[in-house]
């Protein structure tokens, strides 16, 4: 067995510290860093788009795409009924196929 002093001991945890105290630094500074050019990036981006979406505004071609065309209840419904529809036969497929395994 070997006897070490004990400042050693203690000079080897408080070297560990550090390190840590110091990836933590230099991975939290990578992060910030990674964030504020993501949300740079995305700025842009949206800059971008606005400028390529402004001029059709501008000229009322766009105005005529804002306008949905109004969907009535009947139509609603029937769409409903069939997604139901269409969700009830995925839910017996897959309790068939659990029942197989």
């Amino acid at each position: 067995m070997q006897i070490m002093p004990m400042g050693s001991e203690q000079n080897s945890t408080t070297g560990g510290l550090t390190t840590l105290f110091g990836g933590v630094v230099i991975g939290a500074a990578s992060l910030a860093w990674w964030l504020l050019s993501e949300a740079e990036r995305r700025r842009r981006q949206r800059s971008q788009e606005a400028m390529l979406y402004a001029p059709r505004l501008q000229d009322g071609s766009e105005a005529q795409d804002l306008i949905a065309p109004p969907v009535n209840d009947t139509q609603l419904e029937a769409k409903v009924a069939s997604l139901n529809s269409a969700i009830a036969d995925v839910r017996r497929q897959l309790e068939k196929l659990g029942s197989q395994e």
